[in-house]
Formats: structure tokens, C-alpha cells, sequence
């Protein structure tokens, strides 16, 4: 009798444990089935999307231009995200996020457009998703966020996130805080084949570039610009300084460009009017190398025009610089300190400037 009860009791055990694991875990070997599900299941394809997480991916293409997902998660009481980027960077991306209250177990889901890192940046309801339907359940321990998106070929670059345990967005504001952990993945709609994207050495890159681009196209041209203009008495010395400064700010523009044309190749993102600008800068530069090396005697007739035209390039060159510069900063998400940082350098630039300005005014 007592040995029947240990057997009854072990078997208990076991086939309890099995119950409240496979309560917990889903796969692309199980059947879906959530209630109210607002589209058919029984189409969709079914990827492991982020496998540390235990996050499942299923989606389909219902018509020629509507989409359904269903991303499933293990419920940690937090909230599950998967965004849309054209880069495979979170910043610039557009995110569906759902979540059930910790407090009165309400769902909710909301679309995002990651516009930076800072909460404020964030824009709740932002983005270029077109969502059709949406819904969030939580089911044998663990979330499902249903949704579909109108669009005929949604991004292959596909980010998912898990919000902190115990934080979600609340009302009125709806502010998503910082996740606590991410993955950007690329995903085959056709063969669902799937694999992680590792954007550290494209941040180092875009890095790179930027900060490449801002000294040598925007800063250094500013200081020979300067050296040209208000240093004139020590000739020849203020020319051969502006020659070496402006030389060196041309070939760090140079490397900054080839490092943008790596990254945006990498990348495969649409920065086109940043990608022109960039060129246009290049051309500027090649042309006042070329203006240089055709640079005529201070006794020819001609060099006033050669000055007016060499002035007026220089300084539309500095101009879309930094004009350029700025929205890199923004392109890049990089926020408050990049353009601080930038923007505080062009101010002391600007005051010396203007002081050398006044200055040369009073002698004359």
C-alpha cells in the first residue's frame, strides 16, 4: 500500500511538471491556440526568432498587402516589442509593443517610432506602421501579440526587445522606458530562415564616420577659413598654415565619406539626401583642391575673380557642412551630447570669429 502511494505520488509529480513546463513553453512544433484570435493561424509561418528569449515568431502574408504576427514570449511581466527598421538599428525604427497591466491586467498595445535613446525621443503613435488590427492575451504563462500591418513587403530587419520586469507604460503618457534586453535579427519571409545582425562594429562605424566628417569637412575648414582671413600679416606663413589645415581637414572629409559609403552599404539604409549632400561636399572640396593647383599670380588680372570664386565655394562648403553634420547627428540618433558637443565648438569658433572680425574692422 505504501509503495503504490510513493508510485502515485511520483507519477503526480511528473506529470505535473510536465503540465506547468509545457504551460510555459511554445514552438513552432506546437499548434496556436488563442482565443479571439482577430485573423487565421493556420497559415502562418513560424520561426524561432530569438531563441535566449524563447521568443516565437509566426506571420503570413494574408493578401497582397496586409500582414499578420504573432510574436509569442514567455510572460515575465514585462513588455514584448518587435520593431520594423530599414537598417537594423533600433534608433530610426518603427515598433509594435504590447504588454497586460500589472495592476488590473488590462492589455494594451501601442506603436512606437524610436526616433533616438531619450524617452523623449520615443513617439507614441509615431512611425510608419499602418496597423490593421491588434491585440495582446496572456496564456499558459506566457504573452501573445497578435497584429497585422498594411504594408505589401514589410522590412527583412527585424528588432525585438523585452521591457524590465515590473515596468510598463502607463496613462496618459504612455512613455516606453529603456528595454532591458534587445536582438536585431533579419528574417526570409519566403524560406523563414533567420539570423542575428551584430550592430557594434556598424556603431563604431557610423561613429567613425561622423566624427571624421565633423572635424575635417565642418571644423578644420572653419579654422583655415579663419587663418585665411584675419592672419594675412604673416605672410607667407598664414597661407602655408591654411594650405596644411585645409589639407588635412580634405583628406579626414574624404575618409569620413568612404566610411559612409561602407556603413550605408552595410546597412542598406535610405539616407539619400545625406548621401547627396555628403557628395556634394566632396565636390566642393575637389573643386578648391583643382582651384589651388590653378591658382593664379596676385599681378594677373584674373586673380580677383579666382579669389571671388575660391571665397564664395569655401564658404558655401562650410555651410552644408554643417548643415550636414546636424543631420547626420540626427540621422544617427546619436541626441543631446553630439549636438551639444558640436554645436559648442561652432560657438567658440564663431566668437573668435566674430572678435578677429571686429578687430580687423577697427584697424581699418
Amino acid at each position: 500500500m505504501m509503495a503504490s502511494s510513493v508510485v502515485f505520488i511520483i507519477f503526480f509529480t511528473i506529470c505535473g511538471t510536465a503540465v506547468f513546463v509545457n504551460s510555459q513553453v511554445d514552438s513552432c512544433n506546437s499548434n496556436l491556440n488563442i482565443n479571439s484570435l482577430p485573423f487565421d493561424s493556420a497559415s502562418l509561418h513560424c520561426v524561432s526568432a530569438w531563441s535566449s528569449q524563447d521568443f516565437i515568431l509566426r506571420y503570413a502574408q494574408t493578401s497582397s498587402n496586409l500582414w499578420s504576427f504573432v510574436l509569442s514570449a514567455p510572460d515575465a511581466n514585462s513588455y514584448i516589442a518587435i520593431g520594423f527598421s530599414s537598417d537594423g538599428l533600433m534608433i530610426r525604427s518603427s515598433a509594435v509593443v504590447g504588454w497586460i497591466s500589472a495592476t488590473d491586467g488590462s492589455p494594451a498595445v501601442k506603436k512606437y517610432f524610436l526616433g533616438g535613446q531619450t524617452s523623449k525621443e520615443v513617439v507614441l503613435d509615431g512611425g510608419n506602421l499602418v496597423i490593421n488590427t491588434s491585440m495582446i492575451v496572456s496564456q499558459s504563462s506566457r504573452l501573445y501579440l497578435a497584429f497585422q500591418l498594411n504594408t505589401d513587403q514589410p522590412t527583412p530587419r527585424i528588432i525585438y526587445a523585452l521591457g524590465p520586469t515590473g515596468v510598463m507604460p502607463s496613462s496618459p503618457s504612455f512613455s516606453l522606458t529603456r528595454h532591458a534586453d534587445m536582438v536585431s535579427t533579419t528574417l526570409n519571409y519566403v524560406t523563414g530562415q533567420t539570423s542575428n545582425i551584430n550592430v557594434r562594429p556598424q556603431s563604431r562605424l557610423r561613429k567613425s564616420h561622423g566624427a571624421l566628417n565633423m572635424v575635417g569637412w565642418s571644423i578644420l575648414m572653419i579654422i583655415g577659413a579663419i587663418v585665411a582671413r584675419y592672419f594675412r600679416q604673416w605672410d607667407p606663413t598664414w597661407f602655408y598654415v591654411h594650405i596644411c589645415i585645409q589639407s588635412l581637414g580634405f583628406l579626414l572629409g574624404i575618409a569620413g565619406v568612404i566610411c559612409g559609403i561602407i556603413l550605408q552599404n552595410r546597412l542598406g539604409a535610405d539616407v539619400s539626401t545625406h548621401k547627396g549632400l555628403g557628395v556634394f561636399l566632396l565636390v566642393l572640396g575637389c573643386l578648391q583642391v583643382m582651384a589651388i593647383l590653378a591658382r593664379p599670380e596676385k599681378s594677373s588680372k584674373v586673380r580677383k575673380y579666382w579669389n571671388w570664386y575660391h571665397y564664395s565655394v569655401g564658404r558655401i562648403l562650410i555651410i552644408f557642412a554643417v548643415a550636414n553634420v546636424f543631420y547626420g547627428i540626427h540621422l544617427g540618433g546619436e541626441g543631446r551630447e553630439w549636438k551639444g558637443g558640436y554645436g559648442g565648438v561652432l560657438a567658440i569658433l564663431f566668437v573668435i570669429a566674430l572678435i578677429l572680425e571686429v578687430r580687423m574692422w577697427m584697424k581699418k
